[in-house]
């Protein structure tokens, strides 16, 4: 199992990068959103990833965040989703909107989703709902004002570092709760002025 892939995106595609790690090409497939994150990327990115095995291939699937991989790999979980399909979900609806919608039991806001018709709207309402009041709770830990995505992307920074995954989202979090309408490059200062001082202590 590929946990992570580490390295430099050769080419980008619809919905697909290869990331060249240790001179081996991988060919990885990536929500729509993250793509054009990648194609602008400088230098490396840190891909988590998920690796679906069948009779007759192997696919990588890969996610700038783990956010967007645990939600991956739990609406996989729901029957008649398969991983192209969660892919789709993931390229046309932010995490935030998704839960949202599976909470509110907004059908109209999934079917708009390709690959999503009633039925499946229904199922994955019925079977992520309480899955999703965790992701939400978890998300209320963001303090108000910051973006979801804002507070992700300075704790990726941070990971790509060297530090712990909780460590970073913790002190980004921290530096959130300071700031009126904070930056990803302010965040990622102030955490990183935060944890080196926690260091030294």
């Amino acid at each position: 199992m590929i946990a992570y892939l580490d390295g430099t995106p050769v080419t980008t595609g619809d919905r697909w990068v290869v990331l060249e790690v240790n001179g081996i090409g991988y060919r990885v497939h990536v929500p729509e959103p993250e793509i054009r994150e990648i194609a602008h990327a400088p230098g490396k990115v840190k891909l988590h990833t998920y690796m679906a095995v069948r009779e007759d291939a192997i696919t990588l699937y890969g996610f700038l965040h783990t956010s967007e991989l645990e939600l991956f790999t739990i609406l996989i979980g729901v029957s008649g989703i398969g991983p192209q399909i969660a892919l789709n979900i993931l390229s046309r609806i932010s995490l935030e909107d998704f839960v949202l919608a599976i909470l509110a039991g907004d059908e109209k806001c999934l079917t708009r989703i390709p690959g999503i018709g009633p039925k499946s709207a229904k199922r994955l309402i019925l079977e992520l709902r309480d899955k999703m009041k965790k992701v939400q709770d978890a998300m209320a830990l963001t303090p108000a004002g910051t973006s979801d995505r804002i507070v992700r992307d300075a704790a990726s920074a941070l990971v790509s570092l060297g530090f712990a995954e909780q460590v970073s989202y913790d002190a980004v979090r921290a530096a959130a709760s300071g700031m009126t309408d904070p930056t990803i490059q302010a965040l990622i200062k102030a955490a990183l002025v935060a944890l080196k001082e926690g260091e030294r202590r």
